[in-house]
């Protein structure tokens, strides 16, 4: 070839001259590894075998074994230590089977995988039940008098025994939550919507509280209802304008009856303001007349005692003083004929029955 002529030796275009180089000045048989080549792989896995002799015991074959034993053991010892946090309570089971003790919070081992253990948490927690107005039909129920109400209520609980809230029902929550809308409604559905609506929730609420811890005591759940909360009561959205017709006119009727009782208690106050000035000028009536007949027959028994001493004399004084009495009020003019006669005398008849002024000119 013309390159071949060119290098003299047999060689190749870069001027190597054995039929043994390369491209890159060197022969396909050089050993790797040297300076200025590749590092070679197998005497890197080489070496690190022989390391590994000195430091496992057994060498490599048999020390594998004990590596793997050992994250065997620090998966065992991993999955055996737990931690209780305060609000929790830990329940230990051999084979599926709960022990008597409960772990308290802390730090706990346990026989892992012989031995498992379930958390529960046993603080207050809040279960909602139903839906607000207009987003869910969960809370729709039908009061004593025949209306429905949409009811959303929530239900704040504990945990009391761990043991009875993992075993004894499957579902607590959903248990809960069942119970709960139940003994809703049956309390609901014997009073009239009123009564939810406004006046008497506080009642409802303590009733729907005991119902639903009497039901959870009966399944054994470990569960202590604490609070019912009545969040909102409403009437379903359908019906909801005519519900607040009814409402107004209810208020109206209030108002209307607040009138009337006010004008009443005027109305019944003046009565009784003139009652009693009625019965006060009565009594006083009566004291009066009382006390005149009193003195008329405490002077009658005077009179008469006078009479029972001197009775011809007596009966003179009564007479005279009767007749001035009677005659006192008469505007006759009487005349004696012994002393009238020939005399014409003046009598003043218009001044007659005036009285006298005291100190005046007889």
């Amino acid at each position: 070839m013309p390159w071949s002529n060119q290098n003299g030796g047999g060689g190749g275009p870069w001027g190597g001259g054995g039929g043994n180089q390369g491209p890159w000045g060197q022969g396909p048989n050089r050993p790797r590894g040297g300076r200025g080549g590749p590092p070679d792989l197998e005497e890197i896995i080489r070496r690190g075998q022989d390391q590994l002799k000195n430091v496992v015991p057994g060498g490599f074959n048999g020390g594998i074994f004990v590596i793997v034993g050992l994250l065997v053991l620090g998966f065992i010892l991993l999955n055996s230590i737990y931690t209780v946090q305060p609000d929790e309570r830990g329940v230990e089971m051999r084979f599926g089977k709960p022990k008597e003790e409960i772990s308290m919070p802390g730090l706990h081992y346990h026989f892992w995988p012989l031995e498992t253990v379930e958390i529960v948490k046993v603080t207050e927690q809040q279960q909602n039940i139903g839906g607000r107005t207009g987003q869910s039909n969960a809370g729709l129920m039908l009061s004593g008098d025949q209306n429905i109400v949409n009811v959303q209520f929530s239900v704040l609980y504990s945990v009391t025994d761990p043991k009875a809230y993992l075993f004894n029902v499957e579902n607590p929550a959903d248990t809960l939550q069942q119970v709960a809308e139940s003994a809703m409604r049956e309390v609901v559905g014997r009073r009239p919507a009123q009564d939810i609506f406004r006046d008497n929730r506080q009642a409802i609420a303590a009733d729907v509280k005991n119902t639903i811890q009497a039901t959870m005591d009966t399944y054994g759940a470990g569960i202590s209802v604490n609070t019912v909360a009545i969040e909102d009561a409403a009437p379903p959205r359908e019906v909801a304008d005519a519900f607040d017709e009814v409402q107004r006119a209810e208020q109206d009727e209030d108002r209307f009856v607040e009138e009337a009782n006010q004008y009443a208690n005027q109305v019944l106050g003046r009565a009784r303001g003139q009652g009693a000035q009625i019965r006060e000028e009565a009594a006083a009536y009566k004291d009066r007349v009382v006390k005149e007949a009193q003195g008329e027959a405490q002077r009658f028994i005077s009179v008469y005692d006078e009479y029972s001493k001197a009775p011809e004399v007596t009966r003179k004084r009564l007479y005279i003083e009767t007749l001035q009495g009677v005659l006192g009020r008469s505007k006759k003019v009487i005349l004696d004929e012994k002393n009238g006669q020939g005399v014409l005398p003046y009598l003043p008849l218009n001044e007659i029955g005036r009285p006298v002024q005291s100190g005046g000119n007889q």
